[in-house]
C-alpha cells in the first residue's frame, strides 16, 4: 500500500505565508491589466485620410465626336453620247487627272454628222457670199430706179437670211464636234479611279442612270462629325464670353483616332458647321479637312475625332475617385476645413479630362479635398490629414494592383 506524505505541523505556517503572497500578487496584476483595458478603451485618434490640395492651371479642351471620312470632290462617270464602249482607256485603282481620257465610243457616226455640218456650213457661207452681193448690186440700181424697191428690199432680206442660215450651221457644226468630242469619255476631275462598271462592247446611252466609274479626290480628304446642338451652343456662349480662348487664329485643330485604335499623323483643321440641326436626332453635322498624301483614309472609314476646342485658364482638375455621386447623380467630394475637420461639398463637374474631373463649380484653389480614406470619415469629424501628390498616389494604388494580381 501506498502511503501518502503530509507536511509536518512546523511546515504549515510558512506555507500559508507563501500562498497569501502569491494571492497578493495575483491581485496586483489582476488590477494593472485593468488600468490598461481602460487606457485601450479610451478615445481613438483622428484617423488619417490622403488629400489633395485643389490648384487652378491652364489646360487644352477638347470633346470626341464620331465620324465618317468622305472624298474631298466625288465624280460619277456618265457617258453623254450614246454607243458602243470600244475600248477601255484606263487601269483601275490609278491616280487620273482631269481629262485623261477614259473610255472610246465607236465615233463613226458622229463623225459622218461632223463632216456633214462642215459641209452644210460651207454651202451657207457660201449662199451669203451671194446674197449679199446681190443685195449691195440692188442698192446701187434702186438709186437710179433701174429695180424697183420692193426687189431691193427682198435682195435685202435674202441676204440676212442667208447670213442668219450660215449662223444656224456654224451652230450645227459646233453641235457636230462636241458630240465627236464626247466619243471619248475623260475624267471631269483629278482623283483616284474606282473598278470600272462596264467592259468592251457595253452599249451606253446619253444621260444613263448607272455610272461607268467613280473618281474620288483624297488628297485631302473630308471627315464629316456629328455633335448635339446643345453642346454646340454651349462651345459658342463660352468662346463669346471669353471663357475660352482658341488657339491660333480662331480654328479648331482636329485629331483623329483611326478603327484600329491608332492615332492619324496628321492634324486637321474644322472647316463647316452645317447650318440646320437634323429633326431626328437634334445634332449639327461638322467638317473637318485632313491631308492625306499616302492615301490611308479612304471614303467611308469610321473614325473618332478629337476636337481642341480651346484653352481655359483657370481651370480646376481634380482626380475623379475623389467626386462621389449622391442618389440623385450630383458630385459630392469632402472638404478638409482649416480646423482638420471635413465637411461635404456639391460640385459641379463639366467633362472628364483623361482620370480627372473639371469642375465647374464648388471648389477653390487651396481648398484640400479628401482623395482616399472615406470610409474611416463622417461630416464634421476630425481626421489628420496627409498630402500626397497625385503622382505618388497613383503608384501606390498601380504598385497595389500589381501585387494583387501577383497573389
Amino acid at each position: 500500500m501506498k502511503r501518502h506524505h503530509f507536511p509536518h505541523r512546523s511546515q504549515i505556517p510558512t506555507l500559508l505565508r507563501t500562498s497569501a503572497t502569491i494571492g497578493a500578487a495575483a491581485l496586483f496584476l489582476a488590477a494593472c491589466g485593468s488600468d490598461a483595458g481602460q487606457n485601450a478603451g479610451g478615445t481613438p485618434p483622428p484617423p488619417e485620410v490622403a488629400v489633395h490640395t485643389v490648384t487652378t492651371e491652364t489646360t487644352e479642351l477638347s470633346v470626341t465626336l464620331p465620324g465618317r471620312t468622305s472624298a474631298f470632290r466625288m465624280a460619277e462617270v456618265r457617258p453623254q453620247v450614246s454607243g458602243i464602249i470600244q475600248k477601255r482607256l484606263f487601269e483601275e485603282g490609278e491616280v487620273v487627272e482631269v481629262g485623261t481620257p477614259l473610255y472610246q465610243i465607236d465615233d463613226a457616226l458622229y463623225k459622218a454628222a461632223h463632216d456633214s455640218a462642215v459641209a452644210s456650213l460651207a454651202r451657207a457661207e457660201a449662199n451669203a457670199v451671194a446674197a449679199s452681193n446681190r443685195a449691195e448690186r440692188y442698192k446701187k440700181l434702186a438709186k437710179v430706179n433701174g429695180v424697183s424697191q420692193q426687189d431691193y428690199d427682198d435682195a435685202e432680206a435674202a441676204a440676212r437670211q442667208a447670213r442668219a442660215d450660215v449662223g444656224i450651221a456654224r451652230a450645227n457644226r459646233d453641235t457636230a464636234k462636241v458630240n465627236l468630242d464626247r466619243t471619248v469619255i475623260k475624267a471631269p476631275i483629278s482623283g483616284t479611279i474606282g473598278r470600272s462598271l462596264v467592259t468592251d462592247g457595253a452599249l451606253v446611252t446619253s444621260g444613263q442612270a448607272q455610272e461607268l466609274a467613280v473618281i474620288n479626290m483624297l488628297d485631302p480628304i473630308f471627315v464629316d462629325l456629328t455633335q448635339s446642338s446643345t453642346e454646340l451652343l454651349r462651345l459658342k456662349r463660352k468662346l463669346a464670353n471669353g471663357e475660352l480662348q482658341t488657339l491660333d487664329n480662331d480654328q479648331l485643330s482636329v485629331s483623329l483616332t483611326l478603327e484600329d485604335g491608332t492615332t492619324y499623323e496628321h492634324q486637321g483643321s474644322l472647316e463647316l458647321t452645317e447650318p440646320s440641326v437634323t429633326p431626328e436626332t437634334g445634332s449639327v453635322v461638322l467638317r473637318a479637312q485632313f491631308p492625306n498624301p499616302d492615301g490611308l483614309l479612304i471614303p467611308g472609314m469610321f473614325v473618332r475625332a478629337n476636337i481642341t476646342e480651346g484653352k481655359k485658364a483657370d481651370a480646376i482638375l481634380v482626380p475623379q475617385q475623389s467626386v462621389t455621386r449622391d442618389e440623385k447623380g450630383n458630385g459630392i467630394t469632402y472638404v478638409v476645413k482649416d480646423d482638420n475637420s471635413t465637411e461635404i461639398r456639391m460640385v459641379k463637374t463639366d467633362r472628364a479630362i483623361g482620370d480627372q474631373w473639371l469642375i465647374a463649380d464648388g471648389l477653390e484653389a487651396g481648398e484640400r479635398i479628401v482623395y482616399e480614406g472615406f470610409q474611416r470619415i463622417r461630416p464634421g469629424t476630425p481626421v489628420t490629414p496627409v498630402e500626397i501628390a497625385l503622382a505618388d498616389a497613383e503608384l501606390k494604388v498601380s504598385s497595389n494592383s500589381g501585387a494583387a494580381g501577383s497573389r
